[in-house]
């Protein structure tokens, strides 16, 4: 009888151990990275405006997930974009995590410094180097906080139509998306069983009720939406921007049709938007020790547009472009649970978003807009430079197939991976 009980009790011990060792854990952790003194802020290519007043925080937030011998981390930056030149530095500096596994992406909103330091004409630009090295610092230190931070968690996961006047396509107003998409960790153990650590809300709107030219210096609708967020259900909480480009904007039209640029109209969206998200998560049932999986793929670009091919090739950033006028960026697809997350490196239309979604085989897709890098909008080449409409956004796209390659390779990351837990 021996040998038996003897071979019960090693069956139990590797039971148990398999069961820790695929123990599903997150860890969440932020830095304020707001310039003081106030530096000029960027809504997009031309000189950055002088800013003489801050309204919030501009921070890098960081969750980390980590189940068996897999990690990943998803960072938002309150910037208009962060490109892989700055965030490359970051991930030099992150220890624990593959550089391919950490997801940087920006909430994109426009009153920020500038991190693509645009050139002029002249080849000057208004960005401030050593505020953009600081801030590589801390994002790396947040995501090693939240590595540190790392304990059993179930997660909900969950994706609802955001009702309320949150946002709309200035081009089209019905033309987006209005899903939202939410994932919130939840300890399992110890004193703080059942507290959330991190709250990520996945939403396309531009944060740019406040814009460039006000002089004020913010997260935009962002703040309000972290502050809600971490007021009502504690923890973190992290923003991740969707395919929002073609205009996807916050709704702050005024009755007499004019908009409503203020700090106030910040706290109502964000607070809004918060607010949906919560309705949207609290409806659902946690999952237990759900799978955690990470790809991704090197993805080649030409540079057809002049204005793009001048941005690159001036700006003292290193945007790894070729005597060919080419540019390649990392595009990652995540399985966590039930959600699928897919990156896009820039601001893909609607139209691009729905038909991602449409084809990733779950009911809990993710799309992470201006994540890896951010080089302008995605359209696909049946709309580029197709409508007067889309004059700008073709000018301040790569060219005319970007949407076609990228949507090319990201079917293809769908179609070689496994797929998620099912809902």
């Amino acid at each position: 009888m021996r040998p038996l009980i003897i071979c019960i009790l090693l069956a139990s011990l590797e039971f148990v151990s398999d069961g820790l060792a695929q123990e599903f854990k997150a860890g969440a952790a932020l830095r304020v990275i707001t310039p003081d003194p106030l530096l000029p802020v960027s809504g997009g290519v031309g000189t950055p405006q002088l800013a003489t007043v801050k309204k919030g925080e501009l921070y890098a937030r960081a969750v980390v997930f980590e189940e068996n011998n897999t990690r990943v981390a998803i960072v938002n930056i309150d910037n208009l974009g962060w490109p892989a030149a700055l965030g490359n530095q970051s991930r030099a500096l992150i220890t624990g995590i593959p550089p391919e596994n950490v997801l940087i992406g920006v909430t994109h909103t426009h009153s920020a410094p500038d991190a693509y330091a645009f050139a002029d004409e002249q080849g000057n630009t208004g960005a401030d180097m050593e505020y953009l090295d600081w801030c590589v610092g801390q994002i790396a230190e947040a995501v090693n906080e939240a590595v540190e931070n790392l304990e059993p968690v179930s997660l909900k996961i969950a994706v609802g139509k955001a009702e309320g006047k949150i946002a709309f396509n200035y081009y089209a107003p019905q033309l987006y998306d209005p899903r939202c998409g939410v994932i919130q960790a939840i300890r399992t153990t110890g004193e703080n069983e059942g507290k959330v650590i991190a709250t990520l809300v996945n939403y396309a709107i531009h944060p740019e009720v406040l814009g460039a030219n006000q002089g004020i210096l913010g997260p935009d609708v962002c703040g309000p939406l972290y502050d809600r967020i971490e007021d009502k259900a504690g923890g973190i909480a992290v923003f991740m921007n969707g395919a929002q480009g073609g205009m996807v904007t916050a709704d702050n039209r005024r009755e007499d049709g004019t908009s409503e640029n203020t700090w106030e109209e910040c706290v109502r969206i964000g607070n809004q938007l918060a607010d949906e998200a919560l309705r949207i998560i609290n409806e659902t049932e946690p999952q237990l020790n759900p799978e955690l999986y990470c790809t991704s793929q090197k993805v080649t670009f030409p540079v057809d547009s002049e204005m793009m091919r001048y941005i690159l090739e001036n700006s003292p950033l290193n945007f790894n472009t070729t005597q060919t006028n080419t540019v390649s960026t990392r595009v990652n697809l995540v399985n966590i649970g039930t959600a699928q997350i897919l990156t896009i490196p820039g601001e893909a239309l609607p139209n691009i978003g729905y038909y991602l979604k449409r084809n990733m085989p779950t009911e809990h897709s993710f799309l992470f807009g201006l994540t890896n890098d951010a080089f302008g909008y995605i359209l696909t080449k049946e709309d580029f430079n197709s409508f007067e409409r889309y004059d700008y956004i073709s000018q301040t796209s790569l060219g005319e197939m970007t949407g076609e390659i990228y949507i090319k390779e990201a079917l293809s990351l769908i179609k070689k991976s496994p797929k998620p837990d099912q809902p």
